[in-house]
């Protein structure tokens, strides 16, 4: 792990304040297609003209010539360019990050999040997980990961079955967004045909999407339906730890995206919970929860060790089995990543004197 430079981090805030502020002033701009006219008897008629997913040239019918209408036109016109302004922006800002350094996501995948963004999944509090979420938090944190860590084509959402804001009659369709991105998503039959899919995979290729939901009965492990976001989910538990309060950060590809991630501590000891859940065939996914925790444990206890502090009171705060499962994650971890075990400590001497117990 390395830190990045002083220069790369104050790039990366002024991406994130670009692409917050874009998400601020949605504008008219945005949309794909443009206005077209047609005249007939004298009369002239808008038309937005678009392409369709399979790239067919599609005509909706706007309404006659007026006034109001012109003025609509006259500010899609004006906001397209400011918007052209600002996407050129991000561009840069991209291109310097990664000259910088910064943890780039594969295209593949950043193509898919953006389509998730603009679909509208993170306004929805679908939160980005799994080692896609590792790689924007080593951005956030100021840090380069192991390469290993940071190795992943599997996409994880997740989002709790009920929405915690109220905003009516609004959904992203996920299904829905992954067909029109033509990249050759199919739904993963489950093992009982009865449920439903809660993964899509590109056939042939590691690209894979799963939906995730925290557990709510262990007696019920079925797929849960997100009405929000029109698909299934596959409860886990301990999720709603992970997905409780997150935060922004910024995919960087190309250009950038902005998504939901969990908070970094609450991220590291979620990790060494779900590492002592997991079989002894997934050894490989084992060490890697493990690296990735050791990894983002040690930054915080150079930068943030507040957070590390209020992480913990969450789970004390949840009961014993929880506690109890976080200190086999965290015996585990101090077998392998003895140095981050002790910075850990230095910051919860608790955990230390616990453990001895």
């Amino acid at each position: 792990m390395e830190k990045l430079p002083l220069e790369t981090l104050t790039l990366y805030a002024e991406l994130m304040e670009q692409l917050m502020a874009l998400e601020t002033h949605r504008s008219i701009g945005r949309v794909s297609g443009c206005f077209t006219t047609k005249t007939v008897k004298s009369e002239t008629y808008y038309y937005y003209q678009y392409s369709d997913p399979g790239g067919v040239l599609r005509q909706a019918y706007i309404g006659k010539k007026t006034p109001a209408l012109e003025r609509v036109v006259e500010r899609f016109l004006t906001e397209r360019e400011t918007f052209k302004e600002d996407m050129a922006q991000i561009q840069r800002l991209c291109a310097q990050l990664r000259l910088g350094g910064v943890l780039i996501t594969d295209t593949a995948s950043a193509r898919v999040l953006k389509a998730f963004a603009e679909s509208g999944i993170f306004h929805l509090n679908g939160v980005l997980v799994g080692t896609h979420a590792f790689t924007v938090l080593g951005n956030l944190l100021g840090v380069r990961w192991k390469n290993s860590a940071a190795k992943t084509h599997d996409i994880d959402i997740a989002s709790g079955s009920r929405m915690s804001v109220a905003i009516p009659h609004i959904q992203a369709d996920l299904p829905r967004t992954l067909e029109r991105l033509e990249m050759g998503f199919l739904p993963v039959p489950q093992l009982d045909p009865k449920n439903p899919s809660t993964s899509f995979k590109v056939r042939g290729k590691a690209l894979r999407v799963d939906i995730l939901t925290p557990e709510v009965s262990s007696t019920d492990r079925g797929p849960v339906f997100i009405s929000a976001f029109k698909v299934a989910a596959q409860p886990l538990r301990f999720l709603d730890y992970l997905i409780e309060s997150p935060e922004k950060g910024a995919v960087v590809n190309g250009g950038g995206v902005l998504v939901n991630v969990p908070t970094p501590a609450r991220y590291a000891f979620h990790k060494l919970i779900v590492s002592g859940e997991r079989g002894v065939v997934m050894h490989d996914k084992i060490e890697k929860d493990l690296l990735q925790a050791a990894q983002v444990f040690s930054a915080l206890a150079d930068e943030r060790p507040g957070d590390l502090l209020l992480a913990w009171d969450e789970i004390k705060r949840r009961g014993p089995s929880w506690v109890k499962q976080a200190y086999i994650g965290l015996s585990a971890m101090a077998k392998r990543h003895e140095a981050e075990h002790g910075m850990l400590i230095e910051v919860l001497p608790e955990l230390g004197e616990t453990g001895k117990k």
